[in-house]
């Protein structure tokens, strides 16, 4: 039968171990000796078949019982007799054992006297364990957390290496102690609870992190020996590894994620500056945070824990993600502005990561980019061309609004100087300014590309501000009366000129590289160039006023009425030095133009009323009163000009002389003489042609048709001597040809 020949096998192995073991003649006299030690094993192998029967049958009687209630379908019966449960029957076991022990003599049984111990009081240390937690006394807690799963540990393993495959014995120990897993969890949830808070908790109460570290480290611990132990058997308990380290660094990190997120108080709608805001915020806090981490936290955690490397990591982290949710925002010009300059240089300056007391641990040099420079690209692409938007509608409005200054009934201000002026230049160039500042602040290539863009805006400004002038000296002419102070906002338009000339300048010389200048000289003589036409055609505008009010007299000039004794050319004086009172509001160069043009322009219109021939001298006595008037009046126009320039030594005398040299021509009384006096006047302004001749010799009165011939066709072989200083004038004077009526008389 099978069981003689598991007898026959069983003889057969202890006849080969006793042989093993008497192999010389002095291994005899320890016979007795190893019979007592076999004897001891065969009695350790049966107690432990014996326990584990005895198990085998507690647990058997467990499920019957719990079938039996379950059959009743009674809830009451099953109610009150739910507390027999694994713990009686581990107690039942607990007796019995002992009797064993008693009547066996095991060894083995010692190994499971602690467990046993442990395992009856399971229930009562859970509730002490929840007690302790509840306090915040969380190293006991975990003292004795660490002894109930030590207990539940071993027993799970001794069954596995008893029978590895019963699933069903193991899960009826991992039930019993099932209240363990919640402890665990609970006071997991202590832990991070204080991890999450470390940075206020290291202030405070820093023992508290200390223990939570201390007890992190114990379950690092354990987790590396049940990770070994599994290697060696394959054994390892529920919930292992726990990896609480890990958890800890995950903890940090969202909770870092969460405060920079939780920065933003404002919106756009609400704050116009909740970027600004948002960024400061978020500045402060980090700079604390990580100051505290540095010189507080580190010294709570072990050094292999390397927490302030890894917190950096997290912040940085943290701050990269925010700012590229940011950057992906539909932002302004302004935000956008505010978010390069923060993480371009703000992040790496020392009121952040260059912070004296971060450093050395902080090396701003080897942090990575907050946003990439593709992205960077593109917030400047888009900030570029919001600006040369805005710039223009900018541009538009203060143009728009001057205007308006234009038709007002009251003067415009005048500077430090007393030269009328508008406040557009002023608003223009701190417009440019400002946005010259903002974009320094990011760096020196976009400082310079919005420069480029201010003085490439500006140009076209100026041909639209040029436009507008003209525009405004046409509707005047439509109604002289109207606007009222036209003469003074002109002025202030060709003072502008200037302003606008120099602030370019000094816009240049405080924002631009030198070697940048060349791509700017084009622009900037063009610019120039338009600021000229403007302030010239609004001088030029202004010159038209006064001799439209001059015109009147300037019609009285040689005629009877004039000869008579008519005061046109006092009343022409008093008019000019009227208006150059106001006039002198305007600024250098312009005004000194002006006085010159002026000058020129009353010299001019009196030759033109002497070429007009509205007089004829009758005879000798006439021509010396007209011509002596002529002398006088060309030193009132000498004497006013002088006035005018204030003695700045304008070279002016050479424009009266003409009107002297044309009053000595019709002054002359003998008339062989004629010629040679023509003759010197020709050669003096060489271009007097024909046509005035004729005139000059007809207002004189005298010289018959073909004296005239003679003396014209005699003068253009003579050789001519300009001063060569002289600015031609007569081209500019047309003489009118004789009308039919006139031939006929």
């Amino acid at each position: 039968s099978t069981m003689e020949e598991t007898d026959r096998e069983a003889v057969a192995t202890a006849v080969q171990r006793v042989a093993g073991m008497l192999q010389r003649p002095d291994q005899l006299d320890k016979v007795e000796q190893y019979r007592r030690r076999e004897a001891r094993k065969k009695a350790s192998v049966e107690a432990r078949l014996k326990v584990q029967s005895l198990i085998k049958l507690s647990v058997h009687g467990y499920q019957v019982m719990s079938r039996t209630l379950n059959l009743t379908g009674n809830e009451e019966l099953r109610k009150n007799h739910l507390h027999i449960t694994f713990r009686e029957l581990v107690s039942y076991c607990f007796y019995c054992l002992v009797f064993i022990f008693l009547y066996f003599d095991c060894v083995v049984l010692l190994f499971f006297f602690p467990f046993l111990f442990s395992v009856v009081s399971v229930p009562e240390i859970v509730r002490e364990t929840q007690d302790l937690i509840e306090r915040g006394e969380l190293l006991q807690a975990h003292r004795k957390l660490m002894d109930l799963e030590c207990s539940r540990d071993n027993l799970m393993y001794e069954q596995y290496r008893m029978d590895s495959k019963n699933t069903h014995d193991m899960n009826l120990i991992h039930t019993y102690f099932g209240d363990m897993q919640k402890l665990s969890e609970e006071l997991a949830k202590q832990l991070w609870m204080v991890v999450q808070r470390s940075l206020v908790t290291v202030r405070r109460d820093p023992t508290l992190l200390v223990s939570v570290v201390r007890i992190i480290e114990r379950e690092e611990k354990i987790d590396r020996r049940m990770l070994d132990r599994k290697k060696q058997t394959g054994f390892i308990p529920p919930g292992r590894p726990k990896k609480w380290k890990e958890k800890m660094f995950n903890i940090l990190e969202r909770t870092v994620s969460t405060r920079i997120e939780g920065t933003q108080a404002d919106t756009r709608e609400s704050d116009k500056m909740w970027l600004v805001r948002h960024l400061e915020i978020i500045r402060k806090y980090v700079l604390d945070d990580l100051l505290v981490a540095k010189t507080l936290l580190d010294q709570c955690f072990p050094p292999h824990y390397d927490i302030f490397n890894k917190l950096l990591n997290m912040y940085h982290q943290a701050l990269s993600t925010r700012m590229q949710e940011l950057a992906a925002e539909d932002l302004e010009a302004n935000e956008i502005v505010s978010l390069l300059t923060w993480v371009l240089n703000t992040y790496k300056s020392a009121e952040m990561m260059g912070n004296s007391e971060l450093s050395p641990e902080v090396d701003v040099n080897s942090l990575d980019p907050l946003i990439s420079q593709n992205v960077v690209d593109q917030l400047l692409s888009k900030y570029m061309s919001t600006l040369t938007s805005n710039i223009i509608g900018w541009l538009r409005k203060a143009l728009e609004t001057d205007k308006k200054d234009w038709i007002k009934e009251t003067e415009p201000e005048a500077d430090q100087d007393g030269y009328y002026q508008t406040t557009l230049p002023a608003i223009v160039f701190q417009m440019f300014e400002q946005n010259l500042q903002v974009a320094a602040q990011i760096n020196e290539d976009l400082k310079t590309k919005v420069l480029l863009l201010c003085l490439q805006q500006m140009n076209s400004f100026l041909t639209r501000y040029k436009d507008e002038a003209q525009l405004y000296k046409e509707e005047h002419l439509k109604n002289r009366q109207y606007p009222q102070c036209y003469v003074q906002y002109m002025i202030a338009v060709i003072n502008n000129c200037q302003t606008f000339k120099e602030s370019i300048i000094s816009l240049k010389r405080k924002y631009l590289k030198m070697e940048m200048e060349d791509t700017l000289s084009s622009s900037h003589t063009s610019m120039d160039a338009t600021l000229d036409v403007i302030a010239k055609e609004g001088c030029s505008s202004l010159l038209d006023e006064v001799f439209m009010d001059l015109e009147p007299h300037l019609n009285e000039l040689m005629t009877k009425k004039w000869l008579m004794g008519s005061n046109a050319v006092g009343t022409i004086c008093v008019t000019v030095e009227d208006y150059f009172n106001d006039f002198a509001k305007i600024k250098k160069p312009y005004k000194k133009t002006m006085t010159v043009e002026a000058h020129r322009r009353v010299v001019v219109e009196y030759i033109r009323a002497i070429m007009l021939k509205r007089i004829s001298f009758k005879n000798a006595e006439e021509r010396k009163e007209g011509a002596e008037k002529m002398i006088k009046e060309a030193e009132q126009f000498r004497f006013l000009f002088k006035k005018l320039t204030a003695g700045s030594g304008e070279d002016t005398e050479g424009l009266c002389d003409i009107i002297e040299a044309i009053a000595e021509v019709i002054k002359l009384t003998d008339p062989s003489l004629l010629y040679l006096e023509v003759s010197t006047l020709v050669s003096k302004y060489p271009d007097i042609r024909d046509d005035h001749i004729a005139a000059l010799l007809t207002v004189r009165g005298d010289a018959s048709r073909d004296m005239k011939q003679n003396i014209i066709e005699t003068l253009d072989q003579g050789p001519s001597q300009p001063n060569p200083n002289y600015v031609p004038i007569f081209k500019e004077i047309t003489v009118p040809t004789l009308t039919v009526p006139k031939l006929l008389k």
